[in-house]
């Protein structure tokens, strides 16, 4: 057996150890104030669902921090190995032993089955709540874990900032493509975009013979660069026609295009 699964294992056996500890001090307790068992039982159907949920959580986490520890050696050079961890995982178990040991002697089943629960109880919570945070301290200030924290600090910070540099790099040649692109179809398209322009201005006898036009000027534009050729073909073409006749276009563009590669026109059209 692994020493990743035998940490699992015991860990396993020491949640459930643990939980029935708590449910026998917890039933324990209510029947000394005087409590029923009937009483006692309805309480806990009602919430059996949420204690399951509970610790269903709590293993799934607990066991993450066993198996998949994101500590580094380096800073955490006791907790990190498998003897530590097998003693934090094994703490409600060995508090269970202490309890045994300590309840050596007494007859009374109810008292010697509840310092065995108390013993486990009370050393779970000083090795999870008091050692162990106390050893992460201690280990987190020691000069070669505080050094290797920082120089590992400072790595991620320049790795991060190299990727920043890197898509602000890769944005900008984006950006200078797409400008000589656009300075490219400017040449291209202006005679595309008069012509567009006059067809805007067309009467309603020549309107369909207009759209025609306009949909194999929009095509070639598609073919020259997609939709952003087209987007500053149109662009062009409206302006042209503002200068020109000196009033706002009816853009039929939106239109005539509508369905010319991924051009679609507005939904209230």
């Amino acid at each position: 057996m692994t020493t990743r699964r035998a940490l699992k294992l015991t860990h396993l056996l020491s949640t459930v150890w643990f939980m029935v500890c708590v449910g026998f001090i917890l039933v324990l307790t209510l029947r000394q104030v005087g409590f029923h068992w009937w009483l006692i039982f309805s309480l806990s159907g009602h919430s059996v669902l949420l204690i399951l949920l509970l610790i269903s959580l709590y293993l799934f986490a607990l066991f993450r921090g066993v198996g998949e520890a994101q500590q580094i050696e380096v800073e955490h050079p006791l907790t990190t190995t498998s003897y530590y961890m097998g003693f934090y995982v094994a703490a409600p178990l060995l508090g269970g032993l202490a309890g045994i040991l300590g309840m050596i002697g007494v007859v009374d089943a109810a008292k010697f089955l509840l310092g065995v629960a108390l013993g486990t109880l009370g050393t779970t919570f000083i090795v999870w709540v008091v050692i162990d945070p106390a050893v992460g301290l201690t280990e987190m200030l020691m000069h070669a874990s505080r050094k290797h924290r920082a120089e590992r600090l400072a790595q991620a910070e320049a790795e991060r900032q190299a990727r920043q540099e890197r898509r602000e790099r890769l944005l900008a040649e984006a950006f200078s493509w797409e400008e000589r692109d656009r300075q490219r179809w400017q040449q291209k398209l202006r005679p595309q975009a008069e012509r567009l322009a006059n067809l805007l201005a067309c009467d309603t006898a020549n309107f369909a013979r207009a759209e025609q036009e306009a949909a194999d000027i929009g095509a070639e534009a598609w073919r020259l660069g997609g939709l952003g050729c087209m987007r500053q073909l149109h662009d062009m073409t409206i302006a042209i026609y503002r200068e020109s006749q000196h009033q706002q276009a009816v853009d039929y563009i939106l239109y005539w295009w509508d369905g010319i590669g991924d051009w679609r026109k507005p939904p209230s059209l």
